[in-house]
């Protein structure tokens, strides 16, 4: 069993709501939009991301016999659910905002319609992966608006929570704009270009730090960053330039030195000028360690002559924001509006768009969030990706995700490309929409 593919990744009440619409008949067409209620603090825009994951998971739908066994075995479940369950597939449509859209709170970014049962069946597994990928890109888009065009690399792997979480987060920072990942597997899966170095261990394996330079570069030829902070960071850098004449006798460039500890700032303008005086003003500095977009900003601001950063923790985490208030809710059964009304949770109702306005500079102006017959621009953002449980088209380059993400972030409004909390973009919900909440109201 797959657990990252499993129908049974899902939460309890999902098979318990199944079991009863299928005792009851339950099967006519439900709506459920995927949506935030708020932005996360210090966040004024997220950029969507995991439609990707979504398609894959909508499009394999089904329990093995394993799985159907585990279950009779628990005596929880009927053998009427159990027989729905044994031919189960996804035969629903899917309409999504294209992946690295921006967006803001109250827009569905992504839409199911499709028999009662299997619309609620997918909800947990679909909110997981929107969720996780929104946040992950989201934060890493903040990275690179603070990063001034300089490369920034993936190093969060190893404090990912779990082993998909590493993964994707690799995709997600990727498509928001990264250069490209540390975590190998990214590389075969998505394509995504890798970066690597050495680590401390590598240095302390050997009696000198001389040698270990010489090691590493005669088995990585064509990419000589070295670690220079394992002890004293500047030392380290004149023992580069001593060594770096010998193995350009061997056709052998020392590319660039990373650090990764203490005031980064202060060492990589002290480094950089022992590499420049020493004959190396070529060989780049990549830093890292702890890093995220407010450090960024700071040594962007401070003029620190680094050349590439790497993220890993507080990116792959989304250390300061670590989770979205994302929604799915019924919005439509049986070609009738629904709406929650609980207090600080209210929906609107019926199936809905999302149409973008700009200024005649080009940057956004508002948002319209209205029904799906109110035709009141030439581009909606939602569109048609599945239809009858098959992808309408095949799945996007990630260089064209990342294309539409540089290309979005480039329309910000200037307020909402700061890492502060700035007066919210203005997202209006239609005088139709809000004629529909009020009817579905009076009926309830």
């Amino acid at each position: 069993m797959n657990p990252s593919t499993s129908a049974l990744l899902t939460d309890l009440y999902e098979l318990t709501m199944a079991q009863a619409y299928q005792e009851q008949g339950m099967y006519e067409q439900a709506v459920f939009e995927f949506f935030i209620r708020k932005l996360p603090a210090h966040r004024n825009f997220l950029v969507a991301a995991g439609l990707e994951q979504v398609l894959d998971y909508l499009s394999g739908l089904c329990l093995t016999q394993e799985e159907l066994a585990w279950m009779d075995q628990t005596g929880r479940f009927t053998p009427g659910l159990l027989r729905y369950l044994e031919t189960l597939r996804f035969t629903g449509d899917v309409d999504a905002m294209p992946e690295g859209t921006i967006f803001f709170p109250h827009e569905p970014i992504l839409r199911i319609v499709a028999p009662l049962p299997q619309a609620q069946l997918v909800e947990s597994r679909v909110m997981n992966l929107l969720n996780f990928q929104t946040m992950v890109a989201s934060k890493a888009a903040r990275s690179v608006l603070v990063a001034g065009g300089k490369p920034i690399i993936d190093f969060g792997l190893r404090r990912a929570h779990g082993a998909e979480a590493g993964l994707l987060a690799a995709r997600a920072s990727y498509l928001a704009g990264f250069a490209g990942s540390a975590t190998v597997l990214s590389g075969m899966a998505y394509g995504i270009p890798l970066y690597g170095t050495m680590a401390h261990s590598f240095v302390q394996a050997h009696k000198d730090e001389a040698i270990a330079f010489e090691h590493f570069a005669q088995t990585q030829p064509d990419n000589v960053v070295l670690l220079i902070d394992t002890y004293d960071t500047e030392t380290a850098a004149r023992t580069v330039v001593a060594l770096a004449p010998a193995l350009k006798a061997k056709g052998i460039t020392v590319k660039g030195v990373r650090l990764d500890s203490g005031d980064l700032a202060d060492h990589a303008r002290k480094v950089r000028r022992i590499l420049d005086e020493g004959g190396l003003p070529h060989a780049q500095i990549l830093a890292s360690g702890n890093l995220d977009e407010y450090r960024l900003r700071d040594l962007i601001q401070s003029r620190a002559p680094i050349d590439s950063f790497a993220v890993g923790t507080a990116m792959t985490t989304s250390s300061d924001a670590p989770s979205l208030d994302c929604a799915y809710k019924l919005q439509e059964y049986g070609g009738r509006p629904c709406r929650k009304r609980s207090e600080g949770k209210a929906t609107w109702p019926g199936r809905k768009q999302v149409y973008r306005h700009y200024h005649h500079d080009g940057h956004y102006e508002h948002d319209l969030v209205t029904t799906m017959d109110d035709k009141v621009g030439d581009a909606p953002l939602l569109e048609p990706v599945m239809k009858a449980g098959r992808r309408l088209a095949p799945s996007s380059a990630l260089i064209d995700v990342r294309q539409r993400v540089a290309s979005q972030l480039g329309q910000l409004p200037a307020p909402l490309r700061v890492l502060e909390s700035v007066p919210a973009y203005e997202v209006r919900i239609s005088s139709l929409l809000q004629d529909l909440a009020r009817t579905v109201d009076h009926y309830v």
